[in-house]
């Protein structure tokens, strides 16, 4: 079975959809039984539902239903958001995306990193809140809406490419379960009729969270007069499953249990869900998500109950990277756990609690005479009523992007001028700079920040005179508006590891 991914010259980042390999799990699949899986985090996004969202703006393209131009909106967990984020970027639509207001950060800031504007709903109003969210604004400013829960376009991209990579991937070769979960229903139709077609033979098993079991509760979603859900299923129980089981089922799901394409239900509890997505990473070096150890969890059940030789293979739909801030990495700590640290502590050197010798600072220019131009130059920048604050600083500085993090949180507005940057290159004009600066304040650290011709110092500096009410005065007197940051610490602006360490040494 080759891996059939996409390389090579490549007109559109759009080409590189699909084509995701199958791996074998060779650790973690049971004596006798062969456990593969499909990884559709090799799209370019890290899901599976980059198909999606290229299918659903392709065809609603050809059918007209999508204007060049127009605002494309769509309730998402995140995923589906981010693939409609790189098709959208990719071919000039605006994106809204609705979202609940619980689903992980890292979503909600990628999406904002391409530009999508991100619409947060109340967690209490669950999955059928943020679409309705999403209808209500498509309604009202006469935006495209995608409708990934119903939307035929979505299990139609399945069937022409994932459904015809596994039949391909396979051909030839056993394959005796298909193991998925379901979100919209897309993967599960769209796959599942080829099979039924293709590989008769192949049973297909359906995962769901074990205490938020709508289909297998056997009762049938009610509707509203738009064919849409008509709320939350009575079954719908809060579940660790990002992106798995909406608080309804999709008019999709509906249809693939129509076609009578589920043989298994699976009720999958969220704990194994956790534990297995980080045994994949540990067993198999895969990084998936909590969706795709719940996937894996269903399919490594399936397998220790069947026979000898069978062959299994089972979706794992995104990578791990998306879920930081949630659950699946809780106890995965920053900072050094105490095996760490006695390994830290074996060697002599380079050790938080004994002191190295210092290497020569990169940062700290040579000592150079102080020229006319170099102090003309300082002394006309910090100066210039125009401007009154200013910051000499250095790009990559960590110190210099807390202040820049600080200024713009309280909105004050401030000239940089970054001495390692290309403007400043010329005949090392950025270290005269540095030198002028020195002989005027003693200090050869940067970034040096003033304030109307006033030195306040360096970062920590600037951090402290904000919090002890210093430095909002001077602004103020010198016309510099500011906000209050919403109360936020300016110390929180520093690098993370400048903050103190337990006495342990972490």
């Amino acid at each position: 079975m080759g891996v059939r991914h996409m390389t090579g010259r490549l007109d559109s980042i759009l080409e590189t959809i699909g084509r995701t390999p199958v791996v074998r799990l060779a650790r973690l699949s049971p004596p006798g039984v062969a456990v593969y899986a499909k990884l559709e985090a090799f799209n370019p996004m890290g899901s599976v539902k980059d198909r999606l969202a290229l299918g659903v703006i392709e065809d609603a393209e050809r059918s007209g239903a999508l204007r060049p131009g127009q605002t494309v909106i769509e309730a998402t967990s995140g995923n589906t958001g981010l693939g409609l984020a790189l098709v959208c970027a990719r071919k000039g639509y605006p994106l809204v995306v609705t979202m609940a207001e619980n689903f992980s950060i890292e979503r909600r800031r990628m999406l904002r990193f391409f530009g999508v504007r991100v619409v947060l709903t109340p967690a209490a109003e669950k999955g059928s809140g943020m679409l309705a969210k999403a209808v209500e604004l498509a309604e009202k400013h006469g935006w495209f809406l995608a409708r990934q829960f119903e939307n035929e376009a979505n299990p139609e991209i399945h069937s022409r490419t994932t459904a015809q990579e596994i039949v391909a991937d396979f051909e030839g070769a056993r394959l005796d379960w298909w193991v998925t979960g379901f979100g919209t229903g897309g993967t599960l139709k769209g796959v599942g009729r080829v099979l039924r077609e293709r590989r008769p033979n192949t049973r297909i098993a359906v995962c769901e969270p074990d205490n938020s079991q709508v289909l297998g509760s056997g009762i049938a979603q009610a509707h509203g007069a738009d064919g849409g859900p008509a709320g939350s299923h009575p079954r719908f129980r809060p579940h660790l499953v990002q992106g798995w089981g909406p608080d309804f089922i999709p008019k999709i799901v509906e249809d693939a249990v129509a076609l009578k394409l589920i043989d298994r239900l699976v009720p999958v509890a969220g704990s194994e869900a956790l534990r297995l997505a980080r045994e994949l990473a540990r067993q198999e070096g895969i990084f998936t998500g909590i969706s795709g150890g719940a996937t894996l969890a269903g399919a490594l059940e399936i397998a220790a109950s069947a026979p000898a030789g069978s062959v299994v293979l089972c979706m794992l739909p995104d990578t791990g990277e998306r879920y930081l801030s949630t659950v699946l990495f809780d106890g995965i700590p920053a900072d050094m756990c105490d095996e760490e640290i006695e390994l830290s502590r074996s060697t002599p050197g380079y050790r938080f609690d004994s002191v190295t010798a210092p290497a020569p600072a990169a940062a700290e220019p040579a000592e150079l005479a102080v020229e006319p131009e170099a102090e003309a130059f300082v002394r006309q920048v910090i100066e210039d009523p125009a401007q009154p604050v200013v910051m000499f600083a250095l790009e990559w500085c960590e110190f210099c992007w807390a202040v820049r993090k600080m200024f713009a949180a309280y909105g004050i507005a401030y000239r940089s001028v970054d001495l390692d940057s290309v403007a400043f290159q010329k005949d090392d004009f950025g270290g005269r700079i540095r030198a002028a600066l020195k002989q005027r304040t003693t200090w050869s650290t940067i970034p040096q920040v003033f304030v109307g011709g006033e030195f306040i110092g360096g970062a920590v500096d600037v951090l402290d005179a904000w919090r002890d009410g210093r430095l909002r005065p001077l602004l103020m007197r010198h016309g510099v508006p500011c906000n209050d940051g919403h109360g936020i610490d300016p110390h929180s602006f520093l690098p993370g590891w400048v903050h103190p360490r337990q006495a342990s040494g972490q």
